[in-house]
């Protein structure tokens, strides 16, 4: 056995580019049992439902965006000095309720991601599953980004614009942007915070998925199924 498993790293090392079946093909049978292409693509499924089970719907609570320092939306770069401004002259109250308008609207928009990322999740194939395990500690994240990253713009930015409108700040922040850009020798900034807001919200997604995914792939007391298990020793 001890062989078998030393001629199975072996493989691993020299054909990491290699099809994933066939180094499947390779490993040591448990039980008469081999993994098979839908047991693998099984487990890359779960995982992504792991992280967006534990880690998006966070996002969803009041204060999800707001009080997680991974995804806080601030106000563009090109703004900083306004925010910096009023913490100077003891306003950092109102320079937070105008950060807190900003997250809020995101937690709104993020309860229609849910059923986006379910569908996605299933049209996993092999091949997906396969580039994924060899891929990098994101690898599961990008493609699902890159399957819904447009579906969940078209869904969030209604929420959001909806939500600023709601409390006016859509017309507050027009015109503090425009009499921003305004200014002689400044960069202008995207005066749509509607569209700045709605892409902030989707990096934070993201980066939230790929929280878990990256714990699920280095540790594996996150593994938290036998499919999982089994499916990410492949690629340890």
């Amino acid at each position: 056995m001890m062989r078998k498993i030393l001629v199975f790293i072996l493989l691993f090392n020299l054909t990491a580019c290699a099809e994933l079946q066939d180094v499947v093909n390779n490993l040591p049978q448990q039980g008469g049992n081999v993994l098979s292409n839908a047991d693998i693509a099984a487990g890359l499924r779960q995982a992504l439902d792991k992280g967006i089970d534990k880690q998006v719907s966070k996002l969803t609570q009041k204060d999800g965006f707001f009080k997680n320092e991974l995804v806080k939306i601030l106000l563009p770069d090109e703004l900083q000095k306004v925010d910096k401004g009023l913490r100077d002259i003891g306003l950092g109250n109102l320079a937070d309720e105008g950060l807190k308008v900003l997250n809020r609207a995101a937690e709104d928009a993020v309860k229609e991601a849910t059923p986006i990322f379910v569908s996605a999740v299933k049209d996993i194939t092999f091949d997906d599953a396969k580039n994924i395990l060899l891929g990098e500690d994101n690898a599961a994240t990008q493609y699902l980004s890159n399957k819904t990253q447009t579906a969940l713009y078209s869904k969030f930015k209604p929420v959001i614009d909806n939500s600023f409108s709601k409390v006016g700040a859509d017309q507050i922040w027009a015109n503090l942007i425009g009499k921003y850009n305004a200014i002689p020798f400044t960069n202008n900034v995207n005066p749509d915070l509607t569209d700045y807001v709605t892409g902030e919200a989707l990096k934070g997604v993201y980066t939230m998925i790929a929280v878990e995914e990256k714990e699920i792939r280095n540790k594996v007391s996150s593994r938290t199924t036998d499919l999982l298990k089994k499916v990410f020793a492949l690629q340890d």
